[in-house]
Formats: C-alpha cells, sequence, structure tokens
C-alpha cells in the first residue's frame, strides 16, 4: 500500500483497510511518511510499515512540485526495498496524489496487479483549494494522471457512487472493474467519555465542528452564519466549538475577529483524541458547512458518520452524498446560503426532542448500514478479483524477523474518537535520523472529518 498525505496509522481508512485485510489472510506493507517519533520499520497489528522522512508541506507551484517529487522518489526507493525483502503481488495506491500511477506501472511491466484506492477527486480539488479554480494547465494534468491512474489499475475502488459515476463517465472505466469500499466508523472502537462541562457556559447551546479547516471546507461560511445568528437573529445563547486545523486556520480566526464573534467561539487547534471526544460528546448541535462545489457535491464528509455515531443532529448544506450519509439525521439548508443556516442552527437550539430524534436515527444508520463492518466484504471483494488463486488463504510463513520478535504492547491511537491500546508487535528498530522510540508520542492529530473519503 502506497500513501502519501497522512501517516500511519493516522490514515483510518487505509489503517482499515490494511487491518481488514491482514485478518483475512493477507500479508499487507504500507509505505508512508513518518511522524514525529515513529520507526522507519516496525509492524503494527501484522501490518509491515516501511516509513520515509516526511518532506516540509508544498505551498505554491514549486512547493508542491518538491513534496511530491520526493515523496514519489522515497516511496519508489522503499519499494524496492520492500519488494526485494518481502516479495508483493500487488500495488495498492491511495491518492491523492495521483502520481503513485507511475510507481505502479513500473511494478506492472513486473506482472504486479495494480488496486487504485480513489480517496479525492484531484482535480476538483485542486480547483476548490485556489481563488478562481486555479490554473487550467494543472487542473488538465490532474485530469490526465486521473484518467491514466484509472486507465492501468486492475480494479479500482470507489468511495462513494458520485466518484463510481466519474470514474465511469470522465475515466472511462467499465462499472465491472469498479467497486464502492465507503468510509465507516468502528463501532468497537469507540469509548463513552465525560463532556468537558468547562465548554459548557451556562444557558448556552453548545455548536461543534471537528475536522479539517482548508479552504474548500466552509468553515468561512459556518462563522458568516454564526454572524447572522448574532446579528440578524438577536442569538447569543451559543457557543461553538471548531475542532481541528488546517492551510485556511489564521484567515478563520481573522474572521472570527472581523464578525465581532470570538467571544462565541472557541478554536482548539489540534487536539489529541480524548479531547475530541469530549468536545463532541458535550455538543447538542454539529455543523457540516461545506459549500456546494464540484468536490464537495460529490465527496463523502467523514465528520458526518462521527457526529452520528455519537447520535448527535447536524445541520448541512443539501449536498448530494451529505445527504445520501445522513439522511434523517441533519438539517438540511439551501446550498451556500448562510442566513438560512443561521436560521436552521437556531431552530434546532430550540427544539431538543427533535434534536434527540435526529441523533437517534443516525446513529441507528451506522449501527445498521455505515459501521466500517459492511464496507469489509467489498474490499475483500476486490482482492477475490485481482488475486483469485490466493483468496481466503492465510499465508502461514512470516518474514524471518516476525517469527523472531515476541509481541509486546505499546499506546496507538485508533479512530479520532477511539480511547485505548491497542497491540503492536515489532520487527526491528531501524530509525530514522531524529525518530526514535524515547520519543514523546505525537500531540496532535490531523483530523479525518474533513473530505478524506
Amino acid at each position: 500500500m502506497l500513501l502519501e498525505n497522512q501517516t500511519y496509522p493516522r490514515d483510518f481508512r487505509v489503517r482499515r483497510e490494511a487491518t481488514a485485510l491482514t485478518a483475512a489472510g493477507y500479508r499487507v506493507s504500507v509505505i508512508c511518511p513518518a511522524g514525529p517519533g515513529q520507526l522507519f520499520r516496525e509492524t503494527l497489528n501484522g501490518v509491515r510499515l516501511y516509513r520515509y522522512a516526511q518532506p516540509t508541506a508544498g505551498n505554491g507551484f514549486l512547493g508542491y512540485l518538491w513534496e511530491y517529487g520526493y515523496a514519489m522518489a522515497a516511496t519508489f526507493l522503499l519499494s524496492l526495498l520492500v519488494f526485494v525483502r518481502e516479495g508483493f503481488d500487488v500495488v495498492h495506491a491511495h491518492n491523492p496524489p495521483d502520481t503513485f500511477v507511475f510507481i505502479a506501472a513500473f511494478y506492472k511491466l513486473l506482472g504486479k496487479r495494480f488496486v487504485f484506492d480513489h480517496h479525492d477527486l484531484s482535480p476538483e480539488m485542486y480547483q476548490a483549494r485556489f481563488p478562481g479554480g486555479g490554473s487550467l494547465f494543472v487542473h488538465g494534468a490532474l485530469v490526465l494522471l486521473e484518467k491514466l491512474t484509472c486507465c492501468l489499475a486492475d480494479r479500482v475502488i470507489a468511495t462513494n457512487e458520485s466518484y463510481k459515476k466519474i470514474e465511469m463517465e470522465r475515466d472511462h472505466v467499465p462499472e465491472t472493474r469498479i467497486t464502492v469500499v465507503r468510509n465507516g466508523v468502528e463501532l468497537h472502537d469507540l469509548r463513552e467519555v465525560e463532556p468537558d462541562r468547562t465548554m459548557h457556559p451556562k444557558g448556552k447551546t453548545i455548536i461543534a465542528y471537528m475536522g479539517v479547516m482548508g479552504f474548500q471546507d466552509g468553515v468561512d461560511y459556518l462563522l458568516r452564519a454564526l454572524g447572522h445568528l448574532v446579528r440578524d437573529l438577536g442569538r447569543t445563547d451559543f457557543f461553538c466549538i471548531l475542532v481541528g486545523g488546517g492551510d485556511a486556520f489564521a484567515y478563520l480566526k481573522s474572521l472570527t475577529e472581523e464578525l465581532d464573534i470570538s467571544e462565541h467561539v472557541l478554536f482548539t487547534g489540534m487536539v489529541d483524541h480524548l479531547e475530541v471526544a469530549r468536545y463532541l460528546v458535550a455538543a447538542e448541535v454539529c455543523v457540516a458547512p461545506e459549500p456546494s462545489a464540484p468536490y464537495n457535491d460529490r465527496s463523502t464528509a467523514v465528520k458526518l458518520l462521527e457526529y452520528m455515531t455519537l447520535a448527535k443532529p447536524i445541520v448541512a448544506f443539501h449536498l448530494s452524498e451529505h445527504r445520501f450519509t445522513a439522511q434523517g439525521a441533519a438539517a438540511y439548508v439551501k446550498p451556500n446560503d448562510e442566513l438560512e443556516f443561521a436560521r436552521t442552527i437556531a431552530e434546532l437550539m430550540d427544539d431538543p426532542a427533535r434534536r434527540k430524534k435526529m441523533g437517534l436515527l443516525g446513529r441507528r444508520r451506522v449501527e445498521t448500514e455505515l459501521a466500517w463492518q459492511y464496507s469489509i466484504p467489498n474490499l475483500l471483494e476486490v482482492y477475490r478479483a485481482v488475486l483469485p488463486a490466493t483468496a481466503g488463504f492465510r499465508q502461514a510463513w512470516p518474514p524471518r524477523g516476525e517469527r523472531k520478535n515476541p509481541a509486546r504492547c505499546l499506546p496507538v491511537a485508533g479512530t479520532a474518537l477511539r480511547i485505548g491500546r491497542s497491540e503492536m508487535t515489532h520487527d526491528r528498530e531501524d530509525r530514522l535520523p531524529g525518530f526514535c522510540s524515547a520519543a514523546p508520542r505525537e500531540k496532535s492529530v490531523r483530523l479525518n472529518g474533513g473530505k478524506r473519503t
């Protein structure tokens, strides 16, 4: 598995897929960037990890060129190490970026299979992130990369039906080569926690947003809606907690001051998992303010699933994938209408019975349809198709290092709301310069509640 835009196990979709495949008897190796204190090579819950030192996040064309160029070179070199040390049958690429196709193409020449896991619509995401839609040349190049990736893939994994439609219509992938594997939460991983009572001012309704704060995520729409809530609707009986961070974070804080709503808003920044859970449990209304745009209209917001798992009512703009995911758990607003968004929040603030009903509907939908357990059979179907001869057979001979070293328990975070420990078995303790097992654990997380579908 190739992963660039997140560390492992912080990328929850990749972790869930790798763990599910390992449990089904496949041997899985993941190549990804290293987070603070993470080892160059280790085995976690049966998944082999190979990590490279993480480059500085790029800004602008040259910055992105350096970031992705470095990541591709490091990934390719580590893939050669895995190829020589362990061997593999399938390259499973998680985008973005779509440049993984060049690594996959090399191994296809050697007879390997290629599975493309389509997390994001890169052309639409690019347009959403840059004013005016960015460069037509770059957008066109991203479309070509997506088409090339889909063309070379033996199987394409779509995260929802909207992505499947794009793959069929724009990328000309036959429907028989596409499998929808939706995101889902792991119900057994969630732990009940006490809400943070200090964040619950007397007589005020708590509104919560949890997720990435990029320019495409609509937090500015939420802040302007809160401004309407104060100025136009005369409501001051609320307190909004915004959990997370991103490249729009500084702009959003300045917008809060400009709108004169600072006393009603708290930006927590990146926080640990325990605090995320406490903030969300304390909330009476959760929000998904992504505006209507080609990227948002087709992408599944994972934050909705996390809100629904905790039985929280949601206010969201009426986007097709929002509607499919949340159904009766959300109150839907005409796309991009900030005043109507404010009015809908006010209606839920005043109607606790409706809030409770919506929350229960959301929780029931997760339990009966949207939990991760319902996506695992579709994932295994992909591998039965690309590796029919080995489907369902557990490989009996682990690599040499795994047979020698005993397992031991170390703390590891799970989902964005998980609090607990899981088994971590170590192969070797190879370290990158500056990384060691004695380093303090990462104190902040890049939340998975944005568009990482």
